[in-house]
This record gives C-alpha cells, sequence and structure tokens, in this order.
C-alpha cells in the first residue's frame, strides 16, 4: 500500500500537471477550437479561396482538434485519479484489483490499471466496413495459387514496375543486390523465357537441328557446366565461333 507521503506527493503532481493544463488552455484560447474555422489561422474569410487553397488552414484546425482532444482525456484522467485517492482506492488496478508496482505510477500518475490489465495493450483490429465488399487491388488472381504456374501472374505484374524502382534499399535486404534497379522480390528471374538455356538456343519448327547463339547467358551456363564437369545436351558451338562474347551496339 502507498504511504501518506506518496499519496501526498501523486496528488499534488496530478494538481500540478492539472492545473499546467488548465493555463495553457486558457492563455491559447482553448486551442482556437472556438473560434470561427477561418478565423482560427488569422484569416478574415475564405470566400474568394479556392478548396485547394486552404489545406493549410484545414492542416491547423484538425491539429488543434486533436490537440484540444488530447488535453480534455488527460484532464478526464487526472479527475479521475483524484477521485480514486480521495476514495482510498489510488494505487489498486481496477480489474484484477491488485497494487499497481510504484515504479508504474511514478511513471504514469494518472494510471488505475496495472500493466496486465491496460487498457493502451489491447490495440484495436477493426477495419472499415468498405474492405467487406471491396477487394485489394493486388488481391488473389488466376495464376497466384499455381506455384509452378508460368504464365504471366500478378506476382510478374508486380515485378514489371517495381524495375523502375522501389522504396526498398540495400539495408532492407539480408544479402542485399548489387544494383539498385534489383531492389524488389526475385529480380533476377528470367524475363522472357524459364530456362538459362532457352536464352541462346534454339530448334526448328520440327524441334531439331539445335542451334547455339553466344550471348552472356550462353557462357555463364557453359562456365556451371565446367565446374561440374557436366556435359550439355545442347551440343556446342562450331570451334570458329568460340569467342569470348562481348556486347555489340
Amino acid at each position: 500500500m502507498l504511504t501518506k507521503d506518496q499519496l501526498t506527493q501523486f496528488r499534488t503532481e496530478l494538481v500540478n500537471r492539472k492545473k499546467e493544463i488548465e493555463a495553457r488552455m486558457e492563455e491559447n484560447d482553448q486551442f482556437n477550437i472556438e473560434r470561427d474555422f477561418p478565423g482560427s489561422v488569422g484569416e478574415l474569410s475564405t470566400y474568394d479561396n479556392h478548396p485547394g487553397d486552404t489545406g493549410t488552414e484545414l492542416f491547423e484546425r484538425e491539429k488543434d482538434m486533436a490537440l484540444s482532444e488530447h488535453a480534455r482525456l488527460e484532464q478526464q484522467d487526472i479527475n479521475a485519479a483524484l477521485e480514486a485517492i480521495e476514495a482510498g482506492t489510488y494505487g489498486v488496478c481496477k480489474v484484477c484489483k491488485k497494487e499497481i508496482p510504484l515504479e508504474r505510477l511514478e511513471a504514469v500518475p494518472t494510471t488505475l490499471y496495472c500493466m496486465e490489465d491496460s487498457q493502451e495493450r489491447y490495440i484495436p483490429r477493426d477495419r472499415p466496413v468498405e474492405e467487406t465488399i471491396l477487394a485489394p487491388p493486388f488481391g488473389q488472381f488466376d495464376f497466384d495459387d499455381k506455384s509452378e504456374n508460368v504464365a504471366y501472374d500478378a506476382e510478374d505484374s508486380w515485378q514489371d514496375v517495381a524495375q523502375y524502382g522501389t522504396s526498398e534499399s540495400p539495408s532492407d535486404f539480408m544479402n542485399p543486390p548489387e544494383e539498385y534497379g534489383d531492389m524488389y522480390m526475385e529480380s533476377q528471374e528470367n524475363k522472357g523465357y524459364v530456362e538459362d538455356y532457352e536464352n541462346f538456343a534454339a530448334v526448328d519448327i520440327h524441334g531439331n537441328k539445335v542451334d547455339v547463339y553466344p550471348n552472356r547467358e550462353h557462357e555463364l551456363y557453359e562456365e556451371v557446366l565446367d565446374d561440374e564437369e557436366l556435359m550439355s545436351s545442347l551440343g556446342d558451338l562450331p570451334p570458329s565461333e568460340k569467342e569470348p562474347y562481348t556486347d555489340r551496339k
């Protein structure tokens, strides 16, 4: 239980905080809430202004309303704590009836709840009612539930847009990409083809006569085969064409 000296100290702190709030609200005219909308920002009238030109005034008005609401709620909490002191219930949780730790009272003198029963611990999960009938812009698409799908789906649509830049940076990745243009999921995924060899190997209309066209992907493919000491079923380039690949513009 709190001692008389502790209760007196908390009462004094609460009364002083209440006086500060009342003095602050009196000095700023209740955060200008009682004044008309244009008058709250020093304007005589908004008659000759386009609604788009009053964005600053609207922001200031909303800010004043938020500060006023915050001060009003703080006053309510202070009054409730002072009433609890007068009733002899201050320092006891209203829910579980256990003593509130002194450290918590020193940090939040207006509290009437212990940490476990504090109302601030519960985050509201309410969502707008419109979400029950409106689908999200990137919701379920035809092919999203097929992991092996190679058709154009929502993920491909996102990648097409993300390649022009996202808000992510190298610090957002465990293994950051080397290029800023690769700051999106599966940025190294093949585009326009599935398997690596499809970018440099070709056949005729009957599936015969395999031709290999030299490019960077082909060099990388051969390096992998060499490292693994594997043979490719795609055939090899003629000796005359075995030249290091260089970009040709």
